[in-house]
């Protein structure tokens, strides 16, 4: 075949996930809920935690850049496909803060019960208290050769006080998104992030993985975790 004749694959094309990917997170919320989503695809996942990489700075100016950072990172330590999410929460009345530092607000001890009380505190000294909140996530996939893919979305909804709800995690027991009575620290798993058939993809995170669930993966045979008899949600390791 020719020079000519080559064909040459579109730039602009989705790279497909398969075998197994590490999930590029420390945080055992994030990875529960990443487990979970991944689980219908069948995608074998492993912690960047259960693989004790460091994690590196996050230097980002955007929730993408965060996301991005740590993906590369674990792609390049492991030599396999990665999945970083990066989110927070963005307060109207903040500005938009404390957005990509959402986790910094928590401290180096991640107390988010202290980081909701900052929040809450700023807010009452405002004049006139604007309550709307959103929270963003963004997914990046990247491969050990370079390529990436990213995906953001968002979930708009109000700050609530005092926080409602034991489940989830951050700043869930204070977000009540549109068009619910729940916070999301009272939802369950698949209330608050359940793919459709079986949930509405709710959350922020849910949200930036259809999509990338429609560019990059292909559902499979296998169980969700909640249909096989799996309490933990968790059927991949």
């Amino acid at each position: 075949m020719s020079a000519a004749a080559t064909p040459r694959r579109d730039p602009s094309a989705h790279r497909q996930l398969t075998g197994r990917v590490v999930i590029a997170t420390h945080n055992p919320g994030k990875l529960a809920e990443m487990r979970d989503l991944l689980a219908p695809y069948g995608i074998a996942a492993v912690s960047a935690a259960e693989l004790k990489l460091a994690e590196p700075p996050e230097t980002g100016a955007s929730f993408a850049d965060n996301a991005a950072i740590k993906a590369q990172a674990a792609a390049r330590a492991t030599g396999l496909p990665a999945l970083a999410d990066d989110s927070g929460l963005a307060v109207e009345a903040l500005g938009g803060e404390p957005g990509i530092h959402s986790a910094r607000w928590a401290g180096p001890d991640k107390n988010f019960f202290a980081a909701m009380e900052k929040i809450e505190q700023l807010l009452a000294a405002k004049t006139t208290p604007d309550r709307r909140a959103h929270f963003v996530a963004a997914l990046c996939l990247a491969w050990p050769d370079g390529h990436l893919e990213n995906f953001e979305a968002r979930v708009d909804g109000t700050l609530v006080w005092p926080p409602r709800g034991g489940q989830g995690f951050g700043y869930d027991p204070i977000f009540l998104p549109e068009g619910s009575d729940r916070t999301f620290g009272e939802m369950g798993a698949q209330e608050k992030h359940g793919l459709p058939p079986l949930g509405k993809g709710l959350s922020h995170r849910a949200r930036a993985f259809l999509k990338l669930a429609q560019a990059c993966l292909e559902r499979t045979t296998t169980a969700h975790p909640r249909e096989s008899g799996d309490p933990s949600g968790q059927i991949l390791r």
